[in-house]
């Protein structure tokens, strides 16, 4: 039996994460206290609920980067993958978060249909500022990982629901002061919370996957499995695990069955080469055996 075990993994969503990061959560909450002022002193829910999300940015932001700040903690005897799952969790914190808010929104905007108040038009010139701010602040943002590091995302979303909330309070602060139409205000919080909503549901779906040892979206175990049978010597692959350990960071197990005459070292050099190449796996660890060992299709667990 023979064991082969390679991760090449890369620290790379260092400085620039990080910088990204600091500068949004700076901008971010400097304005989210503007922005409050403001809806307080203009009676606007659509900007109230956007400063309450703005708030809530400023968390998620300040989460996100404590994530990134512990994830670079070296592993441990007790953590020994170490701790960048907590970038996940810090993800998940972000997408129930996006939730609550879009939540609290609903009803509020629906207390406001109940009885529209009397709401200022001059909240356009706050709801103006705050668009460039977010729009700055998501450019930042964007220049990371966004695509691929699911911490990142999740800051990103929280963000672009500011951007949206701005959106709506210009629009509403329009309609106001041509039509003095007031219920614009809710109307505009309710589309902004429908659409932040919807963001917060996928990344708190992604989180739990990853969380849940779900297999990375763009890897096909199916496919993993037929290159790895399609290596000489190879009769069987079994007990075959693909997950993620965090963002950017996916893992594999499984068990070969393979030729007694085989060389096996040469085989777990083509097995790791083959795994990196076409599904970009570093972090692999294949147990070979000999096709009448007895450790085979040992786990019922193990169902792939």
């Amino acid at each position: 039996m023979a064991h082969g075990h390679n991760h090449e993994h890369g620290h790379h969503h260092g400085t620039s994460n990080k910088k990204a990061l600091l500068f949004s959560f700076l901008l971010i909450t400097f304005f989210m206290i503007v922005e409050a002022v403001g809806g307080f002193l203009t009676n606007s829910l659509a900007l109230l609920s956007d400063a309450g999300h703005m708030l809530s940015d400023a968390a998620a932001l300040g989460l996100s980067l404590l994530a990134f700040k512990i994830g670079e903690r070296q592993a441990t005897a007790s953590k020994t993958y170490g701790y960048r799952r907590f970038e996940i969790i810090a993800a998940f914190i972000n997408g129930v978060t996006l939730i609550v808010i879009s939540l609290y929104i609903f009803y509020e905007a629906f207390q406001r249909f109940m009885e529209p108040p009397n709401v200022s038009a001059s909240m356009m010139i706050i709801a103006i500022i705050g668009l460039i701010v977010n729009i700055i602040a998501a450019w930042v943002l964007m220049r990371g990982d966004s695509q691929d590091n699911l911490n990142i995302r999740s800051a990103l979303l929280h963000v672009f629901g500011d951007l949206l909330g701005s959106i709506g309070a210009i629009i509403a602060g329009i309609l106001i002061l041509l039509f003095d139409w007031n219920i614009a205000d809710p109307i505009a919080s309710v589309i902004v919370a429908f659409l932040i909503i919807l963001s917060g549901i996928r990344i708190t779906k992604d989180s739990i996957h990853i969380l849940m040892e779900g297999k990375p979206a763009n890897i096909n175990v199916e496919e993993v499995k037929q290159k790895l049978m399609d290596l000489k010597g190879v009769h069987n692959v079994h007990d075959l695990h693909v997950w993620s350990i965090t963002s950017e960071f996916p893992a594999l197990s499984c068990h070969l069955v393979v030729d007694d005459t085989v060389d096996r070292d040469t085989l777990l050099t083509q097995a790791n080469q083959q795994l990196k190449r076409n599904f970009s796996i570093s972090h692999c660890t294949l147990q070979i055996e000999g096709k009448n060992a007895e450790i085979q299709e040992d786990c019922e667990d193990c169902s792939f």
